[in-house]
């Protein structure tokens, strides 16, 4: 792989530097010199040009450090966002981490996403407009296509769920995003979110014909690459499926589609969760953001925020750390404990303990503890605080390493999510006692109703924790965020303990970019 990047997705097409705006406001340097004409002449050729849509998923963007593809989106939106995950006395990002962007629309913040999924969208419409007629058998032809579309309903999907409302909220007016198809970049309107949602459709349904009708796999289709999980192939598309299904609260195709991308996958071991760090792909894996030495991102890699061993002063200083509200809902005997620091009685008695942040002098009983348990884990002059985690760690420094978007785990809580939601509850029982059997053997789901739909929600939560699900479940379940200080009985810094309704921070949706207002005459409109 790493020797078939031979450009990212900004390939020569001035359309393509466009996407959603004007020139001004997308244009960036292109990496290679090509035209179109010869990028798209030849299959061979068109695969590199899909191959850079998934080097689009790590690069960085607007100039910005820290802004880098999908790794920024988990991290920063999801994770720092979210109810579950707080990045250890990070005070100086606490609008971030307060949601308090979500109405600046001058902030680089509410930009990102934008921009990011636009530009992916605008390189994946060249694919899918160009491949027809690129030289080469119909059936790479097919296959090529089909990931662009992939690519592109996987960007609608979290464009619909940053800057439109949540689904339960119902029509609301004005409520859309442009949805572009094709590399045109002139004005226009928005379509509204069951428009978008019909176009996601629409994609993945062609996207799974093709593949289909291909008789491919990623792996024949780029026999040439020593790594493929990067890719997406068919299974990728039954996988966006599944959670634009569940995000639009359409249980029946949720199911049918989480169960199609879950054949042919295992869960992770439990000496996997515990020991591999999250950062090498395995048989869970369904779709993954590829990072290798040669291409890292340094200290704005994914793990440089996250890894409990990088060497990045953003994890040895503010690590990161579950919530003591949710783990405290995890029985003892479930291993995935294991992977965060949680605290004893008499460690939380310690003096040595800070009671404002919850930083461990080096002198008490949970420093002296996580030095010794975790050593292996963690960088050697890495604070300590209680409740980080040890689940994410990096394969090489400062912070690189592969990352997951899509595992199998996900999809058997969506499973199970969907069946709660049709009255199929010994199917909903069923998944989460397989699932959490493999880290607990004395798990044994007995409950019914909404206390099965909680149970279902606590384990993806506790499951999927710094997966980037955090901040995106709790806007589609329209659940009140709650983060408790330390003083008040929780683990949060006072700084980030806040409160927020479902109907607060703008319903939880971000405003659309000036910047798109500014270049975009139609943005204020709806399509008919």
């Amino acid at each position: 792989m790493k020797k078939t990047y031979i450009l990212s997705a900004c390939i020569a097409i001035s359309a393509l530097f466009t996407v959603s705006c004007s020139k001004e406001y997308l244009e960036v340097a292109p990496e290679s010199s090509e035209s179109p004409a010869t990028i798209f002449a030849t299959t061979d050729m068109a695969r590199t040009a899909v191959n850079g849509l998934a080097k689009m998923m790590t690069t960085q963007y607007l100039g910005v450090q820290g802004m880098n593809g999908e790794g920024t989106i988990i991290n920063w939106y999801n994770n720092y966002m979210g109810n579950d995950a707080q990045k250890c006395n990070l005070t100086g990002w606490t609008n971030t981490i307060n949601s308090n962007w979500h109405e600046s629309p001058t902030s680089n913040y509410d930009i990102y996403p934008w921009y990011y999924y636009y530009k992916l969208i605008g390189n994946a419409n060249a694919v899918i407009e160009k491949i027809d007629a690129a030289e080469g058998p119909e059936a790479e032809r097919q296959f090529l296509k089909a990931q662009g579309l992939v690519y592109r309903a996987y960007s609608y999907l979290q464009l619909v769920q940053f800057y439109c409302r949540r689904w339960s909220d119902g029509v609301v007016e004005n409520d859309g995003i442009p949805l572009r198809l094709d590399t045109s970049t002139g004005d226009l309107a928005k379509s509204s979110v069951p428009k978008v949602y019909a176009q996601i459709y629409a994609d993945l349904d062609e996207a799974i014909r093709l593949f289909t009708d291909s008789g491919l796999t990623r792996y024949t289709c780029y026999s040439n690459f020593s790594d493929h999980n990067f890719l997406p192939d068919v299974d990728v598309a039954y996988a966006v499926y599944a959670r634009a299904a569940i995000t639009r609260e359409d249980w029946a195709n949720a199911a049918k589609y989480a169960a199609l991308a879950s054949q042919g996958y295992k869960y992770m071991t439990k000496d996997q969760y515990m020991k591999e760090g999250f950062s090498n792909e395995n048989d869970e894996w369904i779709w993954s953001v590829y990072e290798a030495e040669d291409q890292t991102l340094y200290y704005y890699s994914f793990y440089a925020y996250i890894g409990s061993n990088s060497s990045a002063g953003s994890c040895k200083n503010t690590p990161f750390a579950i919530s003591k509200e949710l783990i405290d809902q995890i029985p003892e005997t479930d291993v995935r404990r294991t992977m965060f620091l949680v605290p004893t009685e008499e460690e939380f008695a310690d003096k040595n303990l800070n009671k404002t942040n919850g930083n461990a002098k080096s002198s008490s009983a949970l420093y002296k503890r996580a030095k010794s348990q975790y050593a292996d884990k963690m960088f050697e002059t890495s604070q300590v605080f209680m409740y980080m985690q040890y689940k994410f760690q990096a394969a090489f420094m400062p912070g690189g390493g592969c990352f997951p978007l899509f595992r199998m785990a996900e999809m058997s809580f969506i499973e199970a999510e969907a069946a709660c939601h049709t009255g199929n509850e010994d199917k909903a029982r069923e998944i989460l006692n397989t699932i959490n059997q493999v880290y607990d053997p004395e798990y044994d789901c007995t409950k019914t109703g909404a206390d099965l739909l909680a149970e279902v929600k606590l384990y993806r939560r506790f499951h999927l924790w710094g997966e980037g699900h955090d901040w995106f479940d709790f806007k589609r379940w329209g659940d009140t965020m709650v983060r408790t200080s330390i003083a008040k009985g929780g683990s949060w810094h006072a700084n980030f303990a806040i409160t927020v309704k479902p109907d607060e921070k703008n319903h939880w949706t971000w405003t659309i970019p000036n910047r798109e207002r500014d270049y975009n005459k139609l943005i204020n409109k709806m399509a008919d």
